[in-house]
């Protein structure tokens, strides 16, 4: 679909009630947004497709701003329907202002394809973001894969992700069926661990599809097990991984895509950033080693110290195992298959682990 500007100004005109002259529209799916003082292409103003975000560029009241129009694309992991997406949209609109460093929404519509944007009938929905500044932390990881050192920044931001995270899950709720509706979600919507294990690729020699069946199965226990801690509901993040931290200087980060709701189990946000130290380092050097070793260390010590919760050990398997599926994934992640085969293991081990200990990682590696 083809985004016009002149309708996305009389949009942003009618939503700041002032007038809004749009200056750049451009692709965030890969390539780096235009600096503030770029000129204005001279051709049209127009970008196709849904499920890249895009950045507005616009001058208001003679002061030039930026704002970001997320899509979502329809795929398996539970966005088949208009509906999905919709729902996905509402809900990010809902949470994002409501968690401390997170980017702010601005606005929820519909991109008709009839004409004008516009706030739901036909269309597909929008979100429409703050732009926020920064480098992915994905890309401190990366550089760590390559170089094999961490710095002093790199082992401080790992101390700050986990306090910032101790302090947010201090936020409580008593709702015991609002936990219970996060916990199904987690087993099984499509962006949770059924959805995941259904995207396997049918054949797929290094999880078959008797495997799979297992590890479901298994995870069903989990489910009752944790069923039974409803007052460990919390605010939370509920995606919490290092594509969705954009990092300034030091420690100083804003947030992106809180867009599975506000409440859930603390164990998911602790999970989908640990997992990562993993990830990395088995990229490296096929088992958790230095420097994602201490990362690993630094984020698990401080926020077990941080909040004293001793019960995260015996809930967060099955969220460790749901990211481990992901970044298993041959549909998510291109890594060799002997990263893949030590996840798999990792996976194993964890079904039947009642205690989890983040010391003991290379023995669930084996």
């Amino acid at each position: 679909m083809e985004l016009d500007p002149a309708l996305l100004s009389a949009y942003l005109s009618h939503y700041f009630g002032a007038p809004v002259e749009v200056l750049e529209l451009a692709s965030l799916g890969g390539a780096a947004p235009p600096p503030p003082d770029a000129r204005p292409p001279s051709g049209p103003l127009k970008i196709l497709g849904y499920g890249e975000p895009v950045l507005i560029r616009y001058r208001l009241h003679g002061e030039e701003r930026r704002a970001v129009l997320h899509t979502m694309a329809a795929n398996q992991f539970g966005h088949e329907r208009r509906a999905d997406r919709a729902a996905n949209m509402i809900l990010s609109y809902d949470c994002f202002n409501d968690l401390p460093r997170h980017v702010r929404a601005l606005d929820v519509g519909v991109l008709d394809p009839r004409g004008p944007l516009r706030s739901i009938g036909q269309g597909e929905v929008f979100l429409l973001t703050d732009y926020a500044e920064g480098q992915i932390y994905a890309e401190d990881l990366k550089r760590m894969v390559a170089t094999g050192s961490a710095s002093a920044d790199d082992l401080e931001r790992a101390r700050a992700l986990a306090l910032y995270l101790s302090a947010i899950h201090q936020v409580r709720r008593d709702e015991p069926a609002l936990y219970r509706r996060h916990l199904r979600d987690v087993f099984g919507s499509g962006e949770g661990i059924a959805g995941l294990i259904d995207s396997y690729p049918p054949g797929y020699a290094l999880a078959p599809a008797a495997w799979l069946e297992h590890v479901e199965t298994r995870l069903v226990a989990w489910r009752a097990r944790l069923k039974a801690h409803p007052e460990r509901l919390a605010q939370i993040h509920g995606d919490f991984h290092p594509f969705n931290v954009l990092f300034g200087e030091g420690t100083t980060f804003t947030l992106l895509d809180r867009s599975r709701g506000p409440w859930g189990e603390p164990a998911d946000d602790v999970s989908a950033m640990a997992i990562n130290y993993l990830f990395f380092s088995l990229q490296r050097s096929g088992a958790l080693a230095a420097p994602f070793e201490e990362l690993w260390t630094i984020f698990w010590q401080t926020y077990l110290a941080h909040t004293g919760d001793e019960l995260l050990l015996r809930v967060v398997q099955p969220f460790l195992i749901w990211r481990a599926l992901v970044i298993a994934s041959p549909l998510w992640y291109n890594v060799a298959d002997n990263v893949r085969r030590s996840l798999f293991r990792f996976i194993e081990r964890l079904l039947e682990t009642p205690v989890f200990d983040p010391g003991e990682v290379q023995a669930y590696l084996m």
